[in-house]
């Protein structure tokens, strides 16, 4: 039996329980429950990520820098759920995203983004990942860059999103994450 494509999930968030994080270990859930196997992964090193410093981005890694970069290298894809902060990309994301400009791990790598922002919101965020994965050489998968907005209603007791349109939407976006992994010989 093949190995499932592995899709790293990305959350831009370091506060517990963020919608971003919620739409992600929904993301996970749905991934279990697909037609053809896939297996969804949720990075959660964010908070120890040294400060990006170019003087430290060569062999050896700081060791949190080298655990990510592995995780994005054993990877069929990346999806991204970030939020926005000030008009871009919270601090942290963008110190993560630093760390994988100088790697090559990302580079062709199917990648696409969740925004979980309500309607009209976000944009600055979906901007900046633009460029700065064209920095990195990520394939952005375009069709799977995709709004689904989070409430600010109680989660499910697990935690998890219960809209079945926004879990068809995730499966939607997997799926073409698979395909794109697929298509680039990752998967």
């Amino acid at each position: 039996m093949p190995t499932p494509p592995v899709i790293l999930l990305l959350s831009g968030s370091l506060r517990a329980g963020s919608s971003n994080d919620r739409v992600l270990r929904t993301a996970r859930a749905v991934a279990e429950q697909a037609p053809e196997p896939l297996e969804a992964v949720l990075y959660e090193g964010l908070a120890g990520l040294p400060h990006f410093n170019p003087d430290d981005d060569h062999d050896p890694l700081p060791a949190p820098v080298a655990a990510l970069r592995a995780a994005i290298d054993g990877a069929a894809a990346v999806l991204i759920c970030a939020p926005e902060y000030a008009g871009t990309l919270p601090g942290s994301f963008k110190n993560l995203l630093d760390w994988t400009v100088g790697g090559t791990e990302i580079c062709d790598k199917p990648v696409a983004w969740v925004n979980a922002a309500a309607p009209g919101r976000g944009e600055g965020a979906a901007a900046t990942l633009r460029t700065v994965l064209g920095h990195t050489g990520a394939a952005v998968v375009e069709e799977a860059c995709v709004r689904v907005p989070v409430g600010g209603g109680e989660p499910a007791a697990d935690g998890l999103l219960t809209d079945p349109a926004a879990r068809e939407g995730l499966a939607r976006v997997l799926a073409l994450l698979a395909a794109a992994a697929r298509e680039t010989g990752d998967a």
